[in-house]
């Protein structure tokens, strides 16, 4: 249903300057990150990482370092090694179609003589709408599909809705589509509506940002078209459902295609559907109802001329970065350096590796693993996965408040998990993508296209479980609650995340609670309320859904209290599933680690015991440090807390309290009864 774990390489990261190989012992942990004047018990992130958050420096093209940074760069040289690799000799296939996209996008001299020359056709197209039928036909054809509804709730930047494909919560085997919404340039709503002085900073450079993309297309009264577009996203951002009511699994409705013309009058949507090649496909989800009824309303009610300078705009802004050089400035400077504080672009070269993986991942992929990820690998996480199950599923079995019938189809769902380890079985089929050496703007048009077809194609049709919505090259790892299903790709399947040669409390410690963290996705806010098959219904007795409830409740008032920047509070109810899943796989790891030792006392390294290295594994693989604006980024949009918040979930763990003697007084202390265990 959606990425509920999203371990962004690009927001994470790591020190830039990489701990030499002999730094760590078998120990797993660098004592050299250890800040020992620190108490645990006041700040464990600083006691875990301080010395290292002093010495690190943010590289000039990210927004943050972190753990995450040191296993993208693998990851990226890797693939830059496979990209370049494939344009050798005379490649045919799939290599050729990489080559290809690589040395187009990089082509920069190529795309300052065209200019906007392979603009030129969609935007006349959008000059000549005659009419609001026209209008709704575009907006359908401009239609594009993503595998995130939660994070890309609002930043579908081509349309005003946005499409996801997967099975029906209410007939489980059937694949349908849901509508989303969408059509805003910043990525939520409250960068529009919020008052806050930094939300108000930001929609002044936006405003700025829009008045000189349209000033480059040639635009003589740019500002005031800038005004309009502005205008115009206002209003659909005042329609938008927020982040907290998009993650609410019962608000998605079903809809008869006839109905929607009643329910969400204003677009054509007979027109919409057409254009969007989906003419016979009757049965629909609106993901937020409220939201595209008032957006489909804003179709009517707002003059044809603001949608065209609307749509305009947001075709140029799609493209800008394989525009000539100042559209690709403009959009650096409004997305980067004024959203996320990055002061110095990355080079067109690693941007180019992204593209490729972004347009013909899989292609990549098949390659990645190939070469990079071992057999042993696998097996290893297997079994790593399957012992974090089998702890969870005794933790379920002891738990005294849950009642046999919701505790039977808890424990279903748990062993009925269907665990993906480093690539897919079945890799995508590239053969119908056109690619061309010379026409970058037309390869990333029509990659959009077929992986829009790709999901279309799926409507109807049985229900593919062992279906990957990442690649193996991704720096990530993902839930997919109606699939009931764990996707771990091999990337991150590397050190400091994972390395075979750390002792296993380490090991545990940092991977292991990646893979907790997944597996406790499907019991978290949104997963508990859908059971084994993906069927969404409540399977809980009346007190178990309240007592499940409330704890969710006191963990998002713990969050609430943390403090990011000053006046900067934390978003407890936006991030809770995030952070049930932190608890909750954080404690089954744990127990998972201690049957590992089958008994016997766990050793102590380099003066450290058990229990001391596995928390300081999980603290030290969510070091991190971020930019102000970063920081600010990540704490009005994403559903995870920021890194520094995540590592003090360990308060609410007993057995971290005797590991780092951990008093009353100090500021993480928690009493017994306060310290909280949603599982």
């Amino acid at each position: 249903m959606r990425k509920t774990a999203k371990i962004s390489a690009i927001v994470l990261g790591c020190a830039v300057i990489i701990t030499p190989a002999d730094a760590q012992s078998s120990s797993g942990i660098d004592q050299n990150y250890l800040d020992k004047s620190a108490v645990a018990g006041d700040d464990f992130n600083r006691y875990a990482n301080g010395a290292w958050q002093a010495k690190a420096e943010i590289p000039s093209d990210f927004s943050s370092i972190g753990v995450g940074y040191e296993v993208f760069l693998k990851a990226e040289k890797r693939d830059a090694d496979i990209i370049r690799s494939a344009g050798q000799g005379t490649p045919r296939g799939d290599a050729r179609k990489v080559a290809d996209y690589y040395h187009a996008y990089l082509d920069i001299a190529g795309i300052k003589r065209a200019g906007l020359a392979p603009m030129q056709a969609e935007l006349r197209a959008i000059a000549a709408l005659r009419d609001k039928r026209e209008l709704a036909t575009m907006l359908g054809a401009n239609l594009r599909a993503d595998t995130d509804p939660i994070n890309a709730t609002s930043f579908w930047t081509e349309n005003l809705f946005g499409l996801f494909v997967t099975q029906d919560v209410v007939r489980p085997t059937v694949t349908v589509p849901y509508l989303m919404q969408g059509g805003l340039g910043m990525p939520d709503r409250d960068y529009y509506l919020s008052d806050k002085p930094a939300m108000v900073e930001v929609r002044t450079a936006y405003k700025a940002y829009v008045t000189r993309l349209l000033q480059l297309s040639g635009f003589t009264d740019a500002q005031t078209c800038a005004d309009r577009v502005f205008a115009l996203e206002n209003r659909i951002a005042a329609a938008q459902a927020d982040i907290e009511a998009s993650q609410d699994a019962h608000v998605p409705r079903r809809m008869a295609r006839l109905d929607l013309a009643r329910f969400a009058p204003g677009l054509d949507w007979d027109a919409f559907f057409t254009g969007a090649h989906l003419p016979m496909q009757q049965q629909w989800y609106l993901w937020q109802p409220d939201a595209i009824a008032k957006m489909a309303a804003l179709v009517r009610s707002e003059p044809l001329r603001d949608w065209q300078d609307w749509l305009i705009f947001h075709r140029l802004n799609q493209v800008a970065s394989i525009l000539p050089q100042p559209f690709d400035d403009a959009r650096f400077d409004f997305y980067s350096r004024t959203l996320y504080g990055i002061p110095t672009p990355r080079s067109r070269d690693r941007r180019a590796i992204g593209a490729v993986n972004l347009a013909l991942g899989d292609a990549v992929g098949r390659l990645y693993v190939a070469r990079y990820f071992p057999a042993s690998s696998k097996t290893d996480i297997q079994v790593m996965a399957t012992n974090i199950i089998a702890a969870f599923d005794a933790r379920l079995s002891k738990l005294d408040w849950m009642a046999p019938a919701t505790k039977a189809e808890a424990r279903r769902k748990l062993l009925t998990l269907n665990v993906g380890i480093g690539y897919p079985e079945h890799w995508r089929d590239y053969s119908r993508l056109e690619i061309r050496a010379d026409d970058p703007l037309g390869n990333q048009r029509r990659s959009e296209l077929a992986e829009y077809i790709h999901q279309i194609h799926k409507l109807g049709r049985p229900v593919d479980r062992s279906e990957w919505w990442m690649t193996p090259q991704t720096v990530d790892a993902v839930n997919l609650p109606l699939q009931n299903a764990l996707n771990f790709p091999a990337a991150i399947l590397e050190s400091p995340f994972y390395d075979p040669a750390f002792d296993a409390a380490a090991r545990y410690g940092s991977i292991g609670a990646i893979i907790g963290h997944e597996i406790s996705h499907s019991f978290d806010s949104l997963g508990a309320n859908i059971d084994s098959r993906g069927l969404l219904r409540n399977w809980w007795t009346t007190s178990d859904l309240k007592h499940f409830q409330q704890a969710g409740r006191s963990l998002a008032i713990q969050y609430n209290a943390y403090i990011a920047l000053p006046g900067l509070q934390l978003k407890g109810q936006q991030e809770l599933a995030e952070n049930i899943a932190d608890l909750a796989g954080l404690a089954a790891a744990y127990d998972a680690y201690h049957a590992s030792l089958h008994g016997q006392p766990a050793p102590v390294i380099d003066g450290l015991t058990g229990d001391q290295r596995f928390f300081l594994a999980f603290g030290q693989a969510w070091r991190s440090k971020l930019r102000e604006k970063g920081l600010r980024a990540r704490v009005a949009t994403d559903v995870h807390a920021p890194p520094m918040f995540r590592i003090q979930t360990v308060r609410n763990m007993d057995a971290w309290y005797p590991a780092f003697q951990v008093t009353p007084g100090e500021k993480l202390y928690l009493a017994p009864t306060e310290r909280l265990k949603v599982w």
